[in-house]
């Protein structure tokens, strides 16, 4: 996939270098990520904005800094990267995962220009977008222009959910922390590189912190027993991308890594 020539190539067009209004800066002019949380009307976290991975893959090479340096993750191949043992996979999703590293991942979803479930997107190279609204959290990733919801407006879970890529999110506030429950997800969903997937039966729970301007925490505990032998839990670090804008990201234009994996 031509990713990087298609974003190099509609720079100019896009908003990347116009300054985000109302944030904090230093004498330099640079954006203070250390300082406050910013708060809703209501005192609570104001999460919106642009994010991307903090914790980088330190294979990838030192490249100078961007407004739209969307960060692939260290956590990209294997979700589970920083648990002692890996993730606790069944012994089928293990002889899968097995599998799928052996072929180099050739059928996975996103190399046939598929969605991105929300657990792998924190982990990939594209921008998301959290937008806060009373009563939703919409989450938009630049990658095939999608997008997520997160309701707050106290409606329960569906009792029979259709499945779907990203499932359904329903959330409430705990103090400063947002705690996002979701079912209904797919049971060929993956979640990482690695080939490690969610199926129908998958319960998680993300719980959102903004520690201060540049940061998110979101843990992130996983109860899906047709997939893992147990539960598990990761925490997963986002920064704010500042100066800069959602550039489209479309898969299938242009696409020419499939033909190569057959």
């Amino acid at each position: 996939m031509l990713v990087g020539s298609l974003a190099s190539a509609t720079l100019a067009a896009q908003w990347i270098r116009h300054p985000t209004a109302g944030l904090p800066r230093l004498a330099d002019g640079t954006v203070n990520l250390s300082a406050p949380t910013p708060r809703t009307a209501d005192g609570k976290p104001e999460l919106s904005g642009i994010w991307t991975s903090d914790e980088v893959d330190p294979r990838r090479p030192n490249v100078p800094p961007n407004p739209h340096d969307a960060n692939p993750s260290r956590r990209m191949i294997n979700l589970g990267v920083d648990l002692p043992g890996g993730l606790p996979y069944q012994p089928w999703l293990a002889a899968l995962v097995k599998e799928h590293r052996a072929n180099n991942s050739k059928n996975d979803p996103h190399v046939r220009c598929m969605p991105l479930n929300f657990l792998r997107g924190y982990g990939m190279p594209h921008l998301l977008k959290f937008v806060q609204t009373p009563g939703l959290l919409l989450v938009l990733n630049e990658w095939n222009a999608g997008y997520r919801q997160v309701f707050t407006d106290g409606r329960p879970l569906p009792e029979d959910p259709n499945p779907s890529w990203q499932g359904y999110s329903s959330a409430r506030w705990s103090g400063d922390t947002l705690v996002v429950d979701t079912i209904g997800m797919r049971d060929d969903v993956w979640i990482d590189w690695g080939g490690a997937v969610l199926t129908e039966s998958a319960r998680v729970r993300e719980e959102i912190r903004r520690p201060d301007l540049g940061h998110l925490e979101i843990r992130v505990t996983v109860d899906d027993q047709k997939a893992y032998t147990k539960p598990w839990t990761v925490l997963i670090k986002e920064r704010l991308i500042v100066d800069s804008e959602l550039i489209d990201e479309i898969c299938l234009e242009n696409e020419k890594s499939l033909q190569h994996m057959k």
